[in-house]
């Protein structure tokens, strides 16, 4: 219990004996009511309503029935008052709890794992208890009852666990600048074998990079990796369905791993790389100052083999490097590539059908319009996959400004007459029947590529006639030898009243015969 100094004690009780409220005693020296009333005796009126403060009490050899002072006589000592302790004496917290005579019964209670309202209940039913439930907590709170328990140390067989996290590594002085770097640092659960690295930036690249480095250090994989919930990693942190990074996630695939992070603000899920970080920086960084980032690495690799391996570890009581020899044979394969470097970043698709990636556009299928997809770009190739991370959209890597659209993305009715070709009009005209289609086929070879919208009109004449009249007015123009949509139509609505097609309604002439002259015509 917290007790206050001997001269505020003193104070409380001088300011009590002249008369002050417990309340303007705790207001004038800012302490609490309730310790103004452990050491303040019960304030009595003055004696004359005149004075600045009432009688002193009589001395100790003043005759307590008569009230003469008797010099030197032996007077009858006068009783302490209760309610002022002593403040050279220690402090009293007044009198003994109900609970006291029932201590004993309490603990081994306690030590059966009772709470204290069963032991309320029990020493009320048992022993003839008359306190009450709150005295029986304020007694079982200062016996140490509500003490946490205590971390369970959990070990980890050969190969199971690997722990990282970041700290602070040492200052790098170059060129007139101070900087410190991430000091990045993995641990082997089993043999505390480390690997450290700094690194200037904690993005995911970084990370997988110095996890990737740890694995390759190792010479081996384990089973799982206990990571912090750094947004590198772990996108929305839960203990119970973590969102981990989509690239995260895919670098634990690619190496056979499984990544396990903590429960958010609770460090002693991951001890043992906490005491590694500190370790490396106070044994090999504190204190030291380092030109370069690359100097700084060699120093800790350096350190890592000349003392941390050949240290004998004050937990487990053996060397490391030993440890680790055995632990080695224990970690799976590497596997035979290194994970492909790439960046991703979270888009939504435009109103275009498109992503904005590095300055450059690529297509989507029209059903992802709107909503939120993943690209990843890779040094040749661009990857865009869905929620689920499923590739949807696989494109070569563009230029910035260019844009990159596969015709799979292109909605049916988003495509025009010319983009789908001759072929598909052709085809068109078949469905009719066979003289259109004879007609269309011809009429292509007449007219080129410049009938293709023509052959658009005929598949919208289909829309507006009947097939039966649309074959006999495609068979009477091949037999004519007519190549015009216009004179189609005029077939279509005019009918076999049409005997022929003057050539010069469909071939009109430049300049009328009268402008030339009869010299010219004769050279004709």
């Amino acid at each position: 219990m917290n007790r206050l100094e001997v001269s505020l004690q003193q104070t409380i009780i001088t300011l009590a004996q002249r008369g002050w409220s417990q309340r303007r005693i705790a207001r004038e020296l800012a302490v609490d009511r309730e310790t103004v009333k452990r050491y303040a005796p019960p304030a009595k009126p003055a004696t004359d309503p005149t004075a600045g403060s009432p009688e002193p009490k009589p001395a100790t050899g003043e005759n307590p029935t008569t009230g003469s002072d008797v010099p030197g006589a032996a007077a009858e000592p006068a009783k302490p008052a209760t309610a002022a302790p002593n403040p050279t004496a220690g402090f009293s917290p007044g009198p003994p709890s109900r609970c006291e005579p029932h201590r004993a019964v309490i603990a081994a209670a306690l030590e059966r794992g009772l709470t204290a309202q069963r032991i309320h209940q029990d020493l009320c039913a048992e022993h003839g208890f008359r306190g009450s439930y709150e005295s029986v907590k304020r007694f079982v709170r200062r016996m140490g009852a509500d003490r946490p328990l205590p971390f369970r140390r959990l070990e980890c067989a050969p190969g199971e666990e690997m722990q990282v996290d970041f700290g602070q590594g040492a200052w790098i002085e170059a060129d007139g600048k101070r900087r410190r770097p991430h000091l990045f640092r993995a641990v082997l659960s089993h043999s505390r074998k480390g690997y450290s690295e700094v690194v200037w930036r904690q993005d995911t690249e970084a990370f997988i990079r110095c996890c990737e480095n740890a694995f390759r250090h190792f010479g081996g994989v384990t089973r799982t990796a206990v990571v912090d919930n750094l947004k590198a990693a772990v996108l929305d942190a839960d203990w119970f369905d973590p969102n981990l990074n989509p690239k995260m996630a895919d670098f634990a695939r690619h190496y056979g791993t499984v990544v396990l992070p903590t429960q958010p603000a609770r460090p002693e899920h991951k001890g043992k790389i906490e005491a590694g970080v500190k370790y490396a920086q106070n044994n090999a960084l504190k204190g030291r100052t380092f030109a370069s980032l690359a100097e700084q690495n060699l120093f800790l690799a350096d350190w890592e083999r000349r003392v941390a391996d050949t240290r004998i570890h004050g937990t487990v009581r053996q060397q490391v490097s030993a440890m680790f020899e055995r632990e080695r044979l224990a970690l799976a394969a590497l596997p035979e590539s290194l994970f492909p470097s790439f960046t991703e970043a979270r888009r939504k698709v435009h109103r275009d059908g498109h992503v904005e990636f590095h300055k450059a556009y690529y297509s989507v299928p029209p059903e992802y319009l709107g909503r939120e997809v993943w690209v990843r770009g890779e040094s040749r190739i661009v990857r865009i996959l869905n929620h689920r991370q499923e590739v949807i959209a696989l494109h070569a890597r563009h230029e910035p400004g260019r844009f990159a659209t596969s015709d799979a993305h292109i909605h049916a009715h988003k495509r025009s007459g010319v983009e789908r070709g001759a072929q598909y009009w052709l085809e068109r005209c078949r469905l009719i029947g066979p003289h259109t289609a004879a007609w269309a086929e011809a009429f292509l070879a007449q007219r080129g590529v410049y009938g293709l919208r023509a052959l658009q009109g005929v598949a919208a004449l289909a829309k507006q006639h009947s097939a039966d009249a649309l074959e006999h007015a495609t068979a009477t123009a091949k037999n004519r030898g007519v190549w015009r949509l216009r004179d189609l139509r005029r077939l279509l609505t005019d009918g076999d009243n049409v005997v022929q097609v003057d050539f010069l309604d469909t071939h009109p002439l430049i300049r009328p015969l009268t402008a030339y002259s009869l010299e010219a015509l004769s050279q004709v």
